[in-house]
C-alpha cells in the first residue's frame, strides 16, 4: 500500500540502476516515476552507501504550490510538477522534505519542497556510463565557445571577426 507523501518520501526514476543489494518496494506514482515504500530518504541514503553506491543530495530547494478546492488532489499535483521539474535535470530521484497545507479565502493550498536526488556508483556526480554518453552525442562546437557553426561549416571566431579592434570601436 502506498505512503502517504511527506517528508522523507522518495520517488525515483524508473529504469534507474540501483545496487543489486538494495531491492525496493515501491508503486507507481506518475508515468515514469516510482514511489518507494519501505525506506525514507535516511534509510535509503544509508543503505546504499553500505552498498558502496552513492545518493547524492542537491542543495538547492524546489517548491510547488498548488491552489484547488479539493485539498486531496493539492500535493499529488504539487509532487508531479515538481517531477516534471526533474525531467530537464539529470537527477533520477527526488527527496520530499516538506508539506504545508493552508487556506487562503477559503481555498486550501499546498507548498510542496523537494529536494533532487542522483543514485549512482561513482563517487563523481554524473559520471555513470549513462551520463558519459550523452555527453558523446553534444557538438564538439559545444565545448569549445570561440567555435560558431554555420550552415554546416564551422567557423573560429578569427574568421568571424578578424580585426576585433575594429569591431569593438
Amino acid at each position: 500500500m502506498r505512503r502517504a507523501i511527506g517528508p522523507g518520501t522518495i520517488l525515483i526514476k524508473e529504469g534507474t540502476l540501483l545496487p543489486e543489494t538494495l531491492p525496493l518496494d515501491g508503486e507507481p506514482f506518475v508515468t515514469g516515476w516510482t514511489q518507494v515504500n519501505d525506506f525514507d530518504g535516511r534509510e535509503l541514503e544509508r543503505r546504499i552507501r553500505l552498498s558502496g553506491w552513492t545518493f547524492f543530495y542537491s542543495a538547492g530547494e524546489i517548491k510547488r504550490t498548488i491552489f484547488d478546492f479539493d485539498a486531496k488532489k493539492t500535493v499529488p499535483k504539487a509532487v508531479k510538477r515538481i517531477l516534471e521539474s526533474l525531467k530537464q535535470e539529470k537527477f533520477n530521484s527526488a527527496e520530499i522534505t516538506r508539506v504545508v497545507s493552508k487556506h487562503f479565502l477559503g481555498v486550501p493550498y499546498t507548498h510542496v519542497y523537494a529536494h533532487a536526488r542522483h543514485v549512482q556508483k561513482s563517487l563523481f556526480l554524473f559520471r555513470d556510463a549513462d551520463v558519459r554518453k550523452s555527453e558523446q552525442t553534444k557538438m564538439s562546437s559545444d565545448a569549445n565557445p570561440r567555435v560558431v557553426c554555420a550552415k554546416d561549416k564551422k567557423l573560429s571566431l578569427e574568421e568571424i571577426i578578424p580585426h576585433p579592434d575594429v569591431a569593438t570601436s
